[in-house]
């Protein structure tokens, strides 16, 4: 197939994407082995402001104690001890972090869930647009194509030694935090003991679900780290890092919500005369599912990359650093759905003049569809710099750069039904009466008749073919660069500590295009009737059960590559039809290139009386956007070709904040601040393209983005007090408060609160802001090591965090509603034992129920909200550390493997549900440090 110029689009950034990983790996590869950072670890963890590792657990909770501002720490040793897949994953051992392994566009729904793994997380009630992602500082680019949401799947758990959660924002930081922000820190040679340092590590996995289907569900990686400090006085450093790994999965899907939406799968039981729900019920109550998609999603992700620092520390007052990140991911993701489908549905008055009338589905459309979700994303960031002491002042200049990019080259489907009818076939639908659908433990069973199973079970000859496929291409990505420089200045004698002055300049570019071609049917391109996938050499096997142990008829086995050679050879002009038929428009319809600029400057001191610190700031952001998408105009006469739009952006935000801490002993720390943030809106609500429509009186109808839209803005209130025993103890207590306005919620690539009005002829709709909203919470952190049991019992341990949330926002139309993404409740128990070279670790993971989507079946009233069930999971690790510097860990996650995934319509129904098993996860390390 001609690509037209997706390819050329591609490729600067390709190019760079090679150049940023060439230089990592160049010196990653030099590296040859990772570094025990438990063991090496030279810097003062509690100095968190440095980027510097934090060993273990015990180090992390000091680091917590001792940070200038309330922070959560993840050590190395916390990930290690883990099965997690990526560090999305790993942020769920927070306190208020709750992990979403399913987020908007082509990562939303079930299709993203059915990946089987942690994606995005929302931080203290706020979804993950509301938060900073940075390696060693840097903050990432976002390079989701509706989002500012920043995929943190693509990173593993490898090459990073600590993670730290930032739940407030001083003056010094970006003020475009409203959750917090999470900064992923990598070495330097400085941050060891010993000069040099070194290790591998060599890892293999399994996947049990896989395993359930027949297929292999195994994968591994490798990793490798180096430090060398030389030169005079060892003055000079460097680390640098290597990864590799790939999983394979198939994970189970019973796609309940996308038959709703996309089938019309779901019915009111009873009715009244008008078609609504029967009065007196409640909707909820009174919705089943009519038909069902169930199936597998199978694939793999492999992912590789690296790290690197260079530092140069001649004397006490000069440090100069390079430091790289980078990390590229591919996933093939391919999804074989069966089909029930309910094609025609009718209500009968079964009692004459009841006014009451009960569903029937009358026929029924056996299907398969397959579909593709592949992606190929990356992330890298470098830094230049250096923090230079000339007597009182501290001078810290910076420039840096930072790519991302979520691209879905070759997304592909083809479905198979009994139905189809084109020119050489007429199909028809299964007869049927009644309800179609009955429930087991929760989940939706269909009501087969002899002849719908058989179909279904012998899909690959029983069912016709329809399309040679239908493929989209869509990129996207970020490229962000800029400067920053601070100054420090430190006094003496007086109750002012220090002042800090700075500013910082970032400038990002970002392009998303998505392009469409869909062939015509097999039979008409063939000229033959009865095409099957079997006939085609489309699909020859089976997966023996469709979702082992629920679902238990089969599924083909679909050959992609077959597939993907009849769509190109088939594929012609006319395939071409991202939005209509002109040429043009279908070229430029889905792009849409955006520039934002931000320059900012702050201000603040630090005010010490007796055991009490104060720290006021003030913070200034002045931000411009410009936008470029592509409009298309319609009149009477029909589509006509379209042209370039542009609309431009301005925000002007002051933020101040107040932070005060008492340290009445080296042991306790009680801390407040009152602190202002806020989010700029995603890039498509104020620029999603635009149509004009023109009607043969006159009358104009446009839809389009607004750059007038205002940021969610907020102000927070933190509290906290924190303990240390001094014997292997710990605890936290906190509170929080955020107060939003003009709130805006993630709704992938659709407008949100799309508000229509009318100026004279012409009908405007656009996304608008919501209203006010609340986000109050609780959190609680324990850690004890039983240190003073007597023998072998002082390596016992326990350890909990647990947090309480309440959420409510107006969305616009006066009434109160939960934020997305925000679970009641989160908690995480830990049982360890830690004594010589043995540890281990069982973990239990609970995740309340929260909504994630609203309304999704537009009814009236907020009813039918998506919403995901409460999650639970028990992980397992068991070590041993061996004194020649070998260690081998064995990691289980999710070891009941207990459902991974499920949502459902209405927040006490689960009627229409999505289901997601991807089983256990076994991980089996070895490291040898050197």
């Amino acid at each position: 197939m001609q690509r037209f110029n997706l390819s050329r689009l591609a490729a600067p950034r390709r190019f760079k994407r090679a150049l940023l990983a060439s230089a990592v790996l160049g010196a990653a590869v030099a590296a040859g082995a990772q570094a025990q950072a438990a063991e090496t670890a030279a810097a003062d963890p509690t100095e968190i402001d440095s980027v510097v590792i934090v060993a273990n657990r015990n180090d992390a909770a000091q680091a917590q104690l001792k940070a200038a501002t309330a922070v959560s720490v993840l050590s190395a040793e916390d990930l290690e001890h883990t099965a997690v897949h990526n560090v999305a994953e790993a942020l769920g051992m927070m306190p208020s972090v709750n992990v979403m392994n399913t987020g908007s566009s082509f990562f939303g729904g079930i299709d993203g869930a059915s990946r089987g793994e942690g994606m995005f997380v929302s931080i203290r009630g706020l979804n993950a647009e509301f938060n900073v992602n940075m390696i060693n500082g840097v903050t990432v680019a976002q390079g989701m194509p509706y989002s500012r949401q920043v995929q943190l799947s693509l990173l593993p758990p490898s090459g990073l030694h600590t993670i730290v959660l930032n739940k407030t924002s001083t003056a010094d930081m970006d003020g475009d935090a409203i959750g917090g922000t999470v900064d992923f820190r990598t070495p330097s040679a400085f941050d060891f003991r010993d000069d040099f340092n070194g290790s591998i590590t060599a890892s293999g996995r399994i996947e049990s679900r896989a395993r359930d289907y027949g297929d292999e569900g195994l994968g591994g990686g490798l990793s490798a780290e180096w430090a060398h400090r030389f030169g005079p006085e060892q003055s000079f450093g460097v680390y640098a890092s290597a990864f590799y790994d790939k999983r394979s999965y198939a994970n189970s899907e019973m796609a309940g919500v996308m038959a709703a939406t996309n089938d019309g799968g779901w019915g009111y039981l009873v009715k009244d005369a008008a078609g609504n729900s029967y009065p007196g019920l409640d909707p909820e109550k009174n919705i089943t599912q009519t038909g069902l998609n169930v199936g597998v999603s199978n694939g793999y992700t492999e992912r590789w990359g690296g790290n690197f620092t260079l530092e140069w520390r001649p004397d006490d007052t000069l440090k100069a650093y390079l430091r790289g990140s980078y990390a590229f991911a591919k996933t093939e993701q391919n999804s074989t759905l069966s089909q029930f489908v309910s094609a025609s549905k009718s209500y009968k008055e079964t009692v004459a003049g009841s006014g009451r009338y009960n569903l029937s589905v009358d026929a029924i459309s056996t299907r398969v569809w397959y579909e593709t979700n592949p992606e190929e994303a990356d992330l890298g960031t470098v830094q230049l710099g250096f923090d230079k002491t000339l007597g009182a002042w501290t001078l810290s200049p910076q420039v840096f750069y930072s790519e991302g990019d979520n691209d879905r080259p070759d997304h592909i489907e083809a479905s198979v039904r009994i139905n189809q009818s084109d020119n050489y076939n007429s199909g028809s639908n299964l007869a049927y009466g009644g309800l179609s659908m009955g429930y087991s433990d929760n989940l939706p069973q269909p009501l087969f008749t002899q002849a719908i199973y058989d179909t279904l079970n012998n899909a690959n000859t029983a069912l016709l073919a329809r399309r040679a496929g239908q493929l989209t291409e869509q990129y996207s990505g970020q490229e962000k660069y800029g400067f920053k420089f601070d100054a420090k200045r430190v006094f003496e004698g007086g109750a002012l500590q220090w002042i800090k002055l700075g500013g910082k300049y970032v400038d990002s570019h970002r392009r998303v295009t998505n392009r469409d071609w869909t062939n015509d049917h097999f039979a008409n391109l063939l000229g033959q009737a009865g095409v099957t996938w079997a006939s085609l050499g489309i699909a020859t096997g089976y997966y023996d059960q469709v979702f082992p142990g629920e679902y238990t008829w089969r599924v083909p086995k679909v050959n992609h590559q077959a597939l993907v050679d009849y769509f190109y050879k088939y594929k012609t002009a006319a395939s071409f039809d991202t939005c209509g038929s002109n040429f043009v428009n279908n070229m430029n319809c889905n792009t849409q290139k955006g520039d934002e600029a931000v320059a900012s400057v702050y201000a603040m001191a630090n005010y010490r009386f007796g055991d009490v610190e104060v720290v006021p700031g003030l913070r200034y952001e002045h931000t411009k956007i410009d936008n470029t998408y592509w409009v298309i105009p319609t009149t009477s006469a029909g589509e006509q070709t379209g042209s370039w739009g542009f609309n431009s952006t301005e925000y002007n935000e002051v933020l101040p904040s107040v932070f005060v801490t008492w340290r009445p002993s080296d042991a306790s720390v009680y801390r407040g601040s009152v602190w202002t943030s806020y989010t700029r809106p995603a890039f498509v609500q104020l620029a999603g393209g635009e149509r004009r429509q023109v009607g043969d009186d006159g009358n104009v109808t446009i839809t389009r983005g607004n750059p007038d839209l205002k940021p969610i803005r907020a102000i927070n209130l933190d509290l906290s007090g924190e303990w240390s025993s001094g014997k292997g103890g710990y605890a936290m207590v906190g509170a929080f408060y955020k107060r939003l306005s003009d709130y805006m919620y993630d709704n992938g690539s659709s407008s949100v609160n799309s508000d229509t009005y009318t100026e004279g002829k012409t009908t405007i709709s656009q996304p608008t802001n919501g209203g006010d909203g609340d986000v109050y919470g609780l959190e609680l952190q324990l850690r004890q090591k039983f240190t003073e049991l007597p023998g072998l019992l002082s390596g016992l341990g326990a350890g909990v965090n647990v947090t309480r949330q309440w959420t409510s926002v107006d969305l616009g139309d006066g009434i109160d509603n939960r934020i997305q993404n925000a679970p009641d409740w989160l908690a995480d128990a830990q049982l360890f034992y830690q004594r010589g070279g043995l540890s281990v670790d069982l973990i239990y993971h609970y995740t309340g129920a929260y909504l994630a989507s609203y309304d999704v079946l537009d009814q009236a009233g907020q009813w039918d909200n998506l919403w995901v069930r409460p999650l639970r999971s028990v992980d397992l690790h068991v070590g041993y550390a061996f004194d020649n510097g070998f260690k081998v860990d064995l990691s289980v996650a999710n070891l009941l493997k207990d459902y991974s995934y499920w949502s459902h319509i209405g927040e006490h129904s689960l009627a229409l549900s999505d289901v997601v098993d991807s089983g256990r996860t076994t991980l089996l390390t070895f490291k040898k440090t050197f």
